[in-house]
């Protein structure tokens, strides 16, 4: 869902503020100021999703210096910018050293985790057809895999086969990934851990199976690949299951270095046992009066300016650096799960082995919407998760370095507790049955723009796409539409705010 309350703002010249000269670049700067006023902040640890900051000074300074003296750099090109190798060669190496690769591990800087699960799906598709002559490839997932691979299946024609996953662990039975795999199967994914509940799949027993069936294996540790990998440097993290590419069946990897690298936004990198696999997911192409094209990742020209950034705040980080980042995170969040099971109304689902907790009601006077709500008003951002294949609905909390002083932990604390008796007394949100029945006839592919609108207008969605303040009734109705219905919509309210102004 979109998260701001508000119609976009209105585009066109804005007046200077007192005392500012309204010179092109002043005016221009202060319009991003006042846009940016409207969002929610990034810094302090009370937005707690899509953000991740380690609360270190300087290390924006110094993260856009490195951006800005490599923004015009093409990383299409490495012949032309030698330099773009040099720098991806240190972050794919330093990944490959922390998350149990060898010397012939090979690697992708791509732009994010999304990208990074995409190009693991295409590279097992092109595998399975060139090696094991597969036309009809399967993707083999558990109902917790992120979005991004069923995106995956949608843009390259696999087939997905779901797992279930354990209603109270919300993990999957390994016996039961094995007993989907099959000859078309291309790949079968594993969570380290699972973005929803924050919990760890079985990563052996799944790549086990795989190798047994000779099927490639995936682990998604986009989230928490270089959290774990820091944390299990500690004594507190030596327990941890191993789950990277030192498992045996395990082909590839995917790690974020823009959430606990906190590096800025559009780095990630995809890892895999070795380059001959790496280069099923390659394009090349020569058979045009233009330049020859070889690209390793979706994108063909991009700018060098996020790799720039990353390797220069991973290099400021350094590994005993990330390793105190780890330490402060899992402290936050061992007093964070504790402190939640104490609050009356709400409980912890699963067992979270990494940095993110989902937040579930204990009772039915309790609406994890409407806390969500109150939450906001009060000036944090808890990500609501409606219910979906057996996880109820709830509130996902991404912990952050900068949210584990003991204040931060502790107001969040006292904040949830007070929301949680003003939800109580505002009571849960109700659908109309009638609704839900009405809307379990329709048919998503065929809904007319009128139908539209007035499914939009009875959630709570304006003309224009603007949301109502309290987003608890729009999420009630959005978790009581069949899934295939809320796909249909959701494009609509999207395209309600992203127009021609």
């Amino acid at each position: 869902m979109i998260r701001s309350t508000q119609p976009p703002p209105a585009s066109g010249p804005q007046e200077p503020q007192d005392g500012e000269a309204d010179t092109g670049e002043d005016r221009i700067l202060a319009r991003l100021r006042a846009l940016r006023a409207g969002d929610l902040p990034v810094k302090g640890g009370r937005t707690m999703a899509y953000v991740y900051d380690p609360g270190l000074a300087g290390l924006d300074e110094l993260a856009a210096a490195a951006h800005a003296a490599y923004a015009g750099v093409n990383g299409l090109d490495m012949t032309v910018f030698p330099s773009v190798v040099v720098l991806e060669n240190d972050i794919v190496g330093r990944a490959a050293r922390l998350l149990g690769g060898d010397a012939t591990t090979a690697g992708t800087f791509t732009s994010g985790g999304t990208e990074s699960c995409l190009l693991a799906v295409l590279t097992a598709r092109e595998h399975a057809r060139v090696v094991r002559g597969v036309t009809r490839p399967q993707l083999v997932l558990p109902v917790t895999a992120h979005a991004a691979f069923h995106k995956a299946a949608h843009l390259f024609g696999l087939d997905v086969v779901s797992v279930p996953v354990d209603p109270v662990s919300f993990t999957p039975d390994p016996a039961a990934v094995r007993a989907a795999l099959g000859p078309r199967t291309a790949l079968v994914v594993a969570s380290a851990p699972s973005y929803a509940h924050g919990v760890l799949d079985p990563v052996a027993e799944i790549a086990a199976a795989a190798a047994e069936a000779g099927v490639l294996c995936h682990v998604d540790a986009c989230i928490g690949g270089w959290y774990l990998g820091h944390l299990r440097r500690t004594g507190e993290g030596a327990g941890l299951p191993a789950f990277d590419l030192s498992v045996p069946g395990v082909t590839s990897l995917s790690v974020d270095l823009h959430k606990y690298g906190y590096t800025p936004k559009g780095a990630s990198v995809l890892l895999f046992r070795d380059a001959g696999l790496r280069r099923h997911g390659w394009f090349a192409h020569a058979s045009w009066p233009g330049y020859p094209v070889v690209n390793a990742t979706l994108q063909g020209t991009k700018s060098a300016g996020p790799l720039a950034a990353a390797w220069a705040v991973l290099e400021r980080v350094g590994t005993e650096g990330y390793t105190e980042l780890a330490l402060r995170v899992h402290h936050a969040h061992r007093a964070l799960c504790a402190g939640i099971e104490e609050i009356d109304g709400l409980r912890v689902l699963g067992g979270p082995a990494a940095s993110l907790i989902a937040v579930a009601a204990e009772d039915e006077d309790v609406d994890p919407f409407v806390v969500a709500d109150e939450m906001r008003a009060a000036g944090w951002y808890l990500q609501p998760q409606p219910a979906a294949a057996g996880s109820p609905a709830n509130l996902h909390l991404t912990v952050t370095a900068a949210a584990a002083g003991a204040g931060t932990v502790r107001a969040l604390l006292d904040d949830l507790a007070r929301a949680v008796v003003r939800a109580r007394a505002h009571g849960p949100v109700r659908v109309d049955p009638a609704l839900v029945a009405a809307a379990g006839a329709l048919d998503p592919e065929r809904l007319g723009p009128q139908e539209v609108e007035q499914a939009l207008g009875l959630a709570g969605v304006g003309p224009d796409g603007a949301l109502p303040e309290r987003m608890a009734p729009v999420l009630a109705v959005l978790q009581a539409l069949p899934p295939r219905l809320a796909e249909r919509l959701l494009p609509e309210v999207i395209g309600r705010r992203y127009r021609a102004v």
